[in-house]
């Protein structure tokens, strides 16, 4: 196992859960009318933006901490993993430096296309981002074991996943609301939940990275090393 990667993947972890706590509360806050225009896109595509890369390195933290035998799936999960990155971090940049400057120039018309308004061209990308990180939890979940604290980590990722279906609902409903919003609530505490889960799990990972097995040929029971 790869201790550097081990390292990477716990510090980016609890970076991307603590980027991700730090979205729910502003998004939280701007439903409630606390913050506003520009405060509140400002802070949301912002911090938003700050979750892509550790989170994408996370990922990939686990897929080289995973056994070659398990590496189909951290690998199909990693590729759905820079689908959303690809997609959030276009969104975001749109947003924070073209049209959030347009619109406080008095420009709004010249950029409406741009906007991450209800079923517009950005909140499309919004949303298959983030239907892609649902999909990368659940191809991740075959890579985790069923026993010991791995299986809280495997929880963690179905769960997120389960909550895919309600941010597809929530992004591609004919008609958008405030009301339908809260409809992904559940994504705010399964999202943080699973990327702090995963980071623990990786450091514990490094750990075991870090205090081989005394004999080689236990570390891998389907290809054992011959004695010396």
């Amino acid at each position: 196992m790869d201790r550097s990667a081990g390292n990477v993947g716990y510090w980016c972890g609890l970076s991307a859960f603590a980027f991700t706590v730090a979205f729910d509360v502003v998004q939280i806050l701007q439903v409630a009318g606390v913050l506003r225009f520009p405060a509140d896109e400002i802070l949301i595509y912002g911090i938003s933006l700050c979750i892509v890369v550790p989170f994408l390195l996370e990922m990939l933290a686990l897929h080289h901490l995973t056994a070659n035998d398990r590496r189909f799936w951290t690998h199909a999960s990693l590729i759905f993993t820079i689908i959303y990155a690809v997609f959030v971090s276009s969104n975001y940049v749109v947003q924070l430096a073209t049209v959030i400057p347009a619109r406080l120039h008095g420009h709004s018309d010249a950029v409406r296309v741009l906007e991450q308004s209800p079923h517009s061209l950005f909140w499309d990308f919004d949303a298959v981002g983030y239907i892609a990180m649902g999909l990368a939890c659940l191809l991740a979940v075959p890579a985790i074991d069923r026993v010991g604290s791995e299986r809280w980590v495997r929880r963690s990722l179905i769960a997120n996943a389960l909550v895919t279906p309600l941010i597809g609902i929530v992004y591609f409903s004919p008609a958008f609301s405030t009301r339908l919003l809260l409809l992904g609530f559940p994504w705010a505490i399964t999202a943080p939940l699973f990327m702090l889960m995963l980071a623990l799990m990786l450091g514990r990972r490094r750990t075991a990275a870090r205090h081989p097995p005394a004999c080689r040929w236990l570390e891998s029971p389907e290809q054992p090393a011959e004695r010396p």
